[in-house]
């Protein structure tokens, strides 16, 4: 079971940090996102070692995936938030070390995590 948390209200130009609880340590791990009327998209993703990592374009450079495989748990740091990053945050996981991008691949899913940016 994945648990996500650590979403909220910010203001835009401000930092939030995601957690997602009960990752393991053969399991590649991905960030995905839904914005209201709009599809899940990937936000960025982690392989099994955390050595491995990618990113979408309109996040590279602003957040940064991390994870503590001893803890089970994986971060997403989330520095000069934009309006356009609030939706639902979801942590993504599937036993394997390929990092992939799309949401196709991943078979377990957390409940979600509700971030807003305010402009």
């Amino acid at each position: 079971e994945l648990v996500e948390s650590g979403g909220g209200l910010v203001q835009a130009g401000g930092s939030l940090k995601l957690t997602c609880k009960g990752s393991y340590q053969t399991s590649t791990m991905g960030w995905f996102r839904q914005a209201p009327g709009k599809e899940r998209e990937f936000v960025a993703g982690i392989g099994q070692s955390g050595r491995t990592t990618s990113y979408s374009d309109s996040v590279k450079g602003r957040f940064t995936i991390s994870r503590d495989n001893a803890k089970k748990t994986v971060y997403l740091q989330m520095n000069r938030l934009k309006p356009e990053d609030t939706a639902v945050y979801y942590c993504a996981a599937r036993s394997s070390d390929y990092c992939s991008s799309s949401q196709t691949y991943f078979n377990s899913w957390g409940q979600g995590a509700q971030v807003t940016v305010s402009s």
